[in-house]
């Protein structure tokens, strides 16, 4: 009995292991990189979760009218982006640098925090 206790006790160590180690759904992490907002196409902007084609040419269109932006915070001044827009997307923005965002960002679902874990 005390030897299927320690097997017992081994396996269980080795699932807990696993599940810590494992994420419950790759969408959920985050996408790696973030987009300048003053050197970005349109198609880097149109990475971004929320942003369609309109809005990144809208961003494009406000930077090439206005100039640079000096912060993050200005994009609210782009028609379409407002503070929850905004908090959505500031892990993924820069003023300065490289836009180093390769890949889709997909937009969070409806009713769903972005990074929460789900209980399926």
């Amino acid at each position: 009995m005390t030897h299927f206790r320690t097997r017992f006790a081994a396996v269980l160590a080795l699932l807990a292991l696993v599940v810590t180690a494992a994420p419950a759904h790759a969408a959920d992490a985050p996408a790696a990189g973030v987009v300048n907002l003053n050197t970005a196409t349109a198609v880097e902007l149109a990475r971004l979760p929320g942003i369609g084609a309109t809005v990144a040419q809208r961003i494009v269109d406000h930077r090439e009218k206005n100039g640079s932006f000096r912060a993050v915070e200005d994009l609210m001044l782009v028609r379409g982006i407002g503070e929850k827009s905004l908090e959505r997307l500031r892990p993924y923005l820069t003023v300065s640098g490289a836009t180093t965002l390769k890949q889709d960002v997909p937009s969070p679902r409806p009713g769903k925090k972005p990074g929460a874990a789900e209980l399926d």
